[in-house]
């Protein structure tokens, strides 16, 4: 090789926004505080025997805020099938709920993260959602934003119901 030419790489890309890792697949649900829209402390393990769909995003993540119509979709379209939890990563949990109202999210409910103890846990930035089977363990993550509404997160979701 000259001194002019370059090595080829040898570092992995990283992987696209939106991919799916299934790394984790049987890693059990961390039993972290959290609270409900009414205020009360709960965890992930008090929506056991059913399929979850946990978002984790905040109000100033500009990838959470795009991805969140297409949660509401698919909230909508999973009901009864797949629970789709949307937790904030915010510190300021008096911020949460205004923005749902102000963007008409109706099929969401605003969980509020305000110790940040989901993302710290699984240590994903944001937005990371995680598909948890009704047993409570991971099926699969996407870290970045996605088209929850189409097809490919529906035949995704739709793995947890099997």
């Amino acid at each position: 090789m000259t001194s002019d030419e370059v090595a080829p790489s040898k570092a992995q890309p990283a992987a696209a926004a939106g991919t799916v890792d299934r790394s984790h697949k049987g890693e059990a649900a961390p039993a972290v505080s959290f609270f409900d829209p009414a205020g009360k402390k709960i965890s992930l393990a008090d929506f056991r025997g059913e399929p979850v769909l946990l978002n984790l995003w905040a109000t100033w993540c500009a990838p959470c805020i795009k991805e969140m119509p297409s949660l509401d979709v698919a909230a909508a379209a999973m009901r009864g099938k797949v629970r789709v939890i949307a937790v904030s990563q915010d510190m300021e949990r008096e911020k949460v709920a205004p923005f749902f109202a102000e963007r008409q999210l109706k099929n969401l409910d605003p969980y509020v993260d305000p110790d940040l103890g989901l993302s710290l846990t699984y240590k994903v930035n944001l937005p990371t959602t995680i598909m948890l089977g009704a047993d409570g363990r991971e099926l699969w993550r996407v870290s970045g934003a996605m088209d929850w509404a189409g097809p490919e997160a529906k035949a995704l979701m739709d793995e947890a119901t099997a």
